[in-house]
């Protein structure tokens, strides 16, 4: 009898562990031989900590239990799928899931993370083995076909990309894969890695066959200590299979990896400023030109790629180009993870191709808001994301749709508001951050958030309001255009958004009345 309880960080918050110790003892006292398998979560967050019971039927669920409930669902017989007030049935029945088209997370919450052989019995390296007989033209030319676009934010070509480092001339290049997820309510990155390690690992294992790499390097924030973990046990299990290393597989190709901690600043998200923390410099921006992909890491060509990205390569290799590029909206091909976060009654993941409306995600799929209240804004796209009204939720999730309208799919946040919320304030909270986030390399984030804050400040105080919002629309106008990186080119987006389809925050407040 088999049990799966996730270990990924969101389960282990609200209690797994201490799930799966109660579990186990109450098997072993009642002489019960049961199999607890850690596997990673399916991104059904408000189910958490949610363990499945392997059936004949299928996994039976049993959602947001605690310790006090083992007992009962001993009683119950849980471990047969029997009857339980905390039962859910088939999870992937359920409507949230069942409606998913699951390309990238197919496996999460399926397996088990670090086990190569479940890996492989899902269809885990087929991509990889179909990689190695096409060769790098071919691999780089699939990659072009199936039209995949960088999942961490600015949905550049990854295939251009890729063929742009494998014609160029050097001794050496590099895979980075961009895994320092710092956007608001995003964590797909951190499932991948805590749910099926293997994937990525692959799918930068192409990468590097592609491109003529032999070194990839997992840049990932020290705020992910399960994702560390298990990403380097997986890497020295892939290792010790032949997977990496000298001769992959048999094969002439030679990959190595290693993970590499950032300290957590958010500006290390950005690949310039990524590169010169995994050099050993301070996260600062560089300018371009020279791209990475010329001029990388260590001054070498380098794919830089989104965790996402890269873990999209295997299915694609795999299943074939046409089958990923078949589905999508406009320029926008595959499927894109979602993440529902903030005050939303279904927060999770939802992997689902692109062209669903803003309002089906967050109405219909994620319920609406937790408190009940009605939606007042959602903001997509990580904290220098834009914010959309309900009258916006008509837009179509993609990347250009979302542009016509000055906004960001970025890494594929959404945090959900009520109508509680004080877009003022979320407005000035743009700038500050953006003021503690600045790397300081260019004046118009450096001072431009500072002053920004300064003035929202002023505003607040009833001082000029009229003239202080311009100086904010100018001052937003010098930091999109004069930026040298997203960090300050990007802050405007939250900043003119809050004030364009909340004016109302803005207005000036009365004057308290004087003590007499």
């Amino acid at each position: 009898m088999k049990i799966f309880i996730p270990r990924d960080m969101a389960a282990v918050a609200v209690g797994a562990d201490h799930l799966a110790t109660a579990i186990a003892a109450e098997a072993q006292a009642r002489n019960i031989p049961l199999t607890i398998i850690r596997n990673g979560s399916r991104g059904l967050f408000w189910l958490e900590p949610l363990i499945e019971v392997a059936t004949a039927a299928g996994r039976i669920g049993y959602a947001n239990l605690s310790v006090a409930d083992v007992p009962s669902l001993f009683e119950s017989r849980f471990f047969e799928g029997g009857p339980h007030d905390r039962c859910i049935g088939v999870v992937e029945r359920l409507p949230y899931l069942a409606r998913q088209t699951r390309f990238t997370f197919a496996r999460a919450g399926v397996i088990d993370p670090v086990s190569l052989d479940d890996y492989r019995r899902h269809g885990g390296y087929r991509g990889l083995e179909t990689a190695l007989s096409l060769g790098p033209a071919a691999i780089v030319a699939a990659v072009k076909e199936s039209g995949l676009r960088g999942r961490g934010g600015a949905g550049f070509p990854t295939g251009i990309k890729w063929e742009t480092v494998a014609r160029a001339s050097a001794p050496r290049k590099y895979i980075v894969c961009n895994a320092d997820e710092g956007d608001s309510g995003t964590f797909a990155d951190r499932l991948i890695m805590e749910a099926d390690p293997f994937m990525l690992i692959e799918g930068m294992t192409i990468a590097g066959i592609a491109v003529g790499a032999t070194q990839g390097y997992i840049y990932l924030r020290s705020e992910y200590p399960f994702a560390i973990r298990i990403m380097n046990e997986a890497i020295a299990i892939a290792t010790r299979a032949g997977w990496l290393g000298r001769g992959i597989a048999g094969s002439r190709f030679d990959f190595d990896l290693e993970v590499r901690v950032g300290a957590g600043a958010y500006v290390c998200g950005e690949e310039t400023a990524l590169l010169e923390s995994l050099e050993g410099k301070r996260g600062q921006v560089r300018a371009k030109p020279p791209l990475p992909a010329i001029k990388g890491l260590f001054g070498q060509p380098t794919v830089i790629n989104n965790t996402i990205s890269l873990a999209s390569v295997p299915f694609i290799l795999a299943e074939g180009a046409q089958r990923y590029a078949e589905i999508g909206y406009g320029r926008s091909r595959g499927t894109m993870p979602v993440q529902l976060a903030g005050n939303i009654r279904h927060g999770g993941l939802f992997e689902c191709a692109f062209g669903i409306t803003l309002g089906e995600l967050i109405e219909d799929v994620g319920g609406g808001t937790a408190s009940g209240r009605p939606v007042r804004a959602v903001q997509a796209g990580g904290p220098l994301g834009a914010y959309f009204p309900p009258a916006l939720f008509d837009t179509p999730y993609d990347y250009e749709a979302f542009a016509k309208r000055d906004g960001l799919i970025g890494h594929g946040g959404l945090v959900v508001f009520d109508e509680t919320a004080d877009m003022a304030k979320m407005a000035r909270f743009a700038m500050e951050f953006c003021a503690h986030e600045s790397c300081g390399k260019c004046t118009p984030c450096r001072i431009g958030a500072v002053r920004g804050v300064e003035t929202f400040d002023k505003i607040a105080a009833g001082i000029e309001p009229e003239q202080n919002l311009a100086l904010v629309r100018d001052l937003c106008e010098t930091m999109k255009l004069g930026s040298l990186c997203a960090m300050g080119g990007f802050t405007p987006y939250p900043v003119l958004s809050a004030m364009n389809h909340f004016p109302e925050d803005f207005a000036a407040k009365p004057l308290p009345l004087a003590a007499e």
